[in-house]
């Protein structure tokens, strides 16, 4: 192995000092190199430090020429004596405690066991300009009354607007009462006026409503069990060609909701909406309107479906403890059943037809109200008419 080996050149060497420094005052934090002692001094030093110590003394450490020397510290004063502390004297234990007092010091303790009284909160102080910096509520209250009944709740029982359409409209200012703003909350009587301005009818217009001819494997609602939900057809693509109504929009699938459900492996017409108001008329409680079904059905007992099992699907069953409305219930050919029904519980007809020994192959809602599913294709949909009504 090959080594190489550094030579230090003159100005490297200790002794050797570089020209450039020459006359320069020291670099602060390095020492100025120290001076030589001859051998005459050095031991003259040794003979003083051993007489030192044959007399028992320390030699004193010789002061060097180059180093100052050090200045003498001045006299401190003397620490002041402060008086000692007068000793406290002991209690006497054996001599007899003093009596409680009696009188007006005696009721101003409070008896054992009640709790602690404290002085009235002193009152705080208004700034003289607290009044002009109120400011005026977010959301305005109704006036303390509990007679009545709520606006928006009328609202709705007269078909104005849904709850929600009737709280947005009080929010706006669009709605008065007797002449005067509503506000949200307020209750009024029977025999209140109520007038809407027309900038929520213009508002109200604008909604649509869908009409779409689900196929199987889509569910009504939110996705679940990794089925895609009925909005998802909801496209441009997807309109019918027959449709000649608006022009699609993308504002048109902001809160579009199905108003009523189809199960996954049901077909026929769903009806989606933006307006309140249609969503009530179709699944509120006190809703009336009619769905017509066209289900296949298959027996699952020996023999053909009896008079009294017929008669039990149009009235008598009852679904969790709660007893149907009336159906009306026709044969359309020998193995399938129209249903027309007054409400819409969860796979109220598969239920239906399973009690009475009936098991449904196939489920088609051809009508809600006045509106038919016609000719619209299956998984195709188009915007309900202005000549349409459920």
């Amino acid at each position: 192995m090959a080594t190489l080996k550094l030579k230090k050149g003159p100005l490297g060497s200790k002794s050797a000092a570089r020209p450039r420094d020459a006359g320069r005052a020291p670099v602060r934090g390095i020492a100025a190199p120290r001076k030589q002692r001859t051998l005459a001094e050095a031991q003259a030093e040794r003979a003083q430090r051993a007489d030192s110590a044959d007399r028992g003394a320390r030699p004193a450490r010789p002061q060097r020429a180059d180093r100052p020397a050090r200045p003498a510290r001045p006299e401190q004063p003397a620490p002041v004596q402060r008086p000692a502390r007068a000793e406290r004297p002991s209690p006497d234990l054996s001599s007899p405690r003093p009596p409680r007092p009696r009188g007006a010091a005696a009721q101003a303790r409070p008896a054992p066991g009640t709790p602690p009284t404290y002085p009235p909160r002193r009152a705080r102080s208004v700034a003289p300009d607290a009044a002009a910096r109120v400011t005026r509520p977010l959301r305005p209250t109704s006036p303390a009354s509990a007679e009545g009944e709520r606006l928006s709740k009328r609202m709705t029982a007269m078909g104005l607007s849904s709850r929600r359409e009737a709280d947005d409209w009080i929010a706006a200012g669009w709605v008065r009462v007797d002449g005067k703003l509503a506000v949200l909350g307020q209750r009024i009587g029977p025999d209140a006026r109520i007038d809407i301005d027309p900038r929520a009818r213009n508002e109200q217009a604008q909604r649509v409503t869908v009409l779409l001819n689900k196929p199987v494997g889509y569910v009504s609602g939110q996705a679940e069990d990794g089925h895609d939900p009925a909005i998802t057809l909801v496209t441009a693509a997807n309109r019918w060609e027959e449709d000649r109504g608006l022009p699609f929009q993308p504002g048109h699938l902001w809160h579009l909701a199905p108003a009523g459900r189809l199960d996954i492996d049901s077909t026929g017409l769903l009806v989606m909406t933006q307006d309140g108001r249609v969503a009530k008329a179709l699944v509120g409680e006190n809703s009336h309107i009619e769905k017509e079904y066209l289900v296949r059905v298959q027996r699952t007992r020996p023999g053909p479906l009896s008079e009294a099992e017929f008669a039990l699907l149009q009235h008598g069953l009852s679904l969790d403890d709660l007893a149907l409305r009336p159906a009306k219930v026709s044969w359309a050919n020998e193995d399938q059943l129209r249903f027309v029904l007054r409400e819409g519980k969860k796979r109220q007809i598969r239920r239906m037809c399973e009690m009475v020994g009936l098991e449904v192959v196939g489920l088609k809602r051809v009508r809600i109200g006045s509106v038919v599913l016609g000719k619209l294709p299956a998984g195709q949909w188009r915007y309900l008419r202005s000549d349409e009504s459920f």
